[in-house]
């Protein structure tokens, strides 16, 4: 029970941080790319921002034996650079540069009540479920073979 309230309250913190820094409008994540136009330099320190407050996180748990409420770290295997990295960094790329959310935009601008966010949720939903069904599909051929 407790795992899950706090697990709730980390994505309240998280929502309310890209609500204050304004990252649930698409339009000023859309600024920070037109480099010609109106650039708005503002999404760069939410940037530098996350990445600091991440680094400082991260030196400060890891000197845990064990997570609070876990038994272990659930850390990438491999730190191999390979084609799917790749291409679903390149999706993500485009996708933001799109439509200006990405996941960690859209899921607190559902609250706005607006329809873009909605539709970019349930395409991205669309496009995780596609691409579960054909990684598992070209693994059960793989391991068929």
């Amino acid at each position: 029970m407790i795992r899950i309230v706090a697990t709730f309250l980390v994505g309240i913190v998280f929502g309310l941080g890209i609500a204050i820094s304004g990252m649930a409008d698409p339009a000023k994540v859309l600024n920070f790319f037109d480099l010609a136009g109106t650039w708005d330099p503002s999404l760069l320190v939410v940037m530098f921002s996350a990445l600091a407050t991440t680094a400082m996180g991260y030196r400060l748990v890891f000197r845990r034996t064990k997570p609070l409420f876990d038994a272990d770290f659930h850390l990438p295997a491999s730190g191999r650079i390979d084609a799917p990295l790749v291409l679903g960094s390149a999706v993500f790329g485009v996708g933001w540069g799109i439509a200006g959310f990405c996941p960690g935009g859209a899921i607190p601008a559902l609250g706005l009540g607006r329809m873009e966010p909605v539709i970019f949720v349930l395409a991205m939903g669309v496009g995780i479920f596609v691409a579960r069904t054909f990684r598992n599909q070209r693994d059960r051929a793989a391991f068929a073979a």
